[in-house]
């Protein structure tokens, strides 16, 4: 999943990302050998603790993390007109928020990389992302738990104007 998400990402050393619902960082941290810069967004404090020993652990030094929720920080983040390339996004199964989503928009980074638990979600965020200048350029699925209705899924989305 995660090799395959990396590789759609299309990340370059002169990239800012954003990995939002970061957890404890593994999204965030495999970009960043590729990234110039990544911050890590995470509201639960336990995570972010593990995810700044992993990062340590592992020798990760472009990475921070960031405890916060992540729709509040991103508004602020686009207040803030901080640069953004790619944002990675993996939010918990109930989707993003339209907030989030608004934020992301204003911010503008030109692909957006959404992997999500649940396509019924994912599908209504898409459809807010595609009805802002986002075009979703692929659609990868990966079955991570056999034998289960479960689907874990990518959607790869292109900025196709600025905002």
């Amino acid at each position: 999943l995660y090799k395959t998400a990396m590789m759609l990402a299309r990340l370059n050393k002169r990239n800012v990302v954003v990995d939002a619902y970061c957890g404890i960082g593994t999204i965030g941290m495999i970009a960043a050998a590729k990234a110039g810069e990544v911050i890590g967004v995470e509201q639960n404090p336990a995570a972010v603790r593990d995810a700044v020993r992993n990062a340590k652990e592992n020798e990760v030094k472009n990475i921070r993390f960031v405890t916060a929720d992540a729709t509040r920080w991103l508004l602020t983040a686009a207040e803030q007109r901080l640069p953004l390339d790619v944002l990675l996004m993996d939010p918990p199964r109930s989707g993003s928020t339209p907030e989030f989503l608004s934020a992301a928009v204003k911010m503008a980074p030109r692909r957006i990389v959404y992997i999500s638990c649940c396509p019924e979600t994912q599908a209504r965020d898409l459809s807010l992302l595609q009805k802002n200048g986002y075009r979703v350029t692929l659609l990868q699925p990966v079955d991570m738990f056999p034998h289960t209705e479960h689907i874990e899924n990518i959607a790869v989305l292109e900025r196709q104007s600025v905002r």
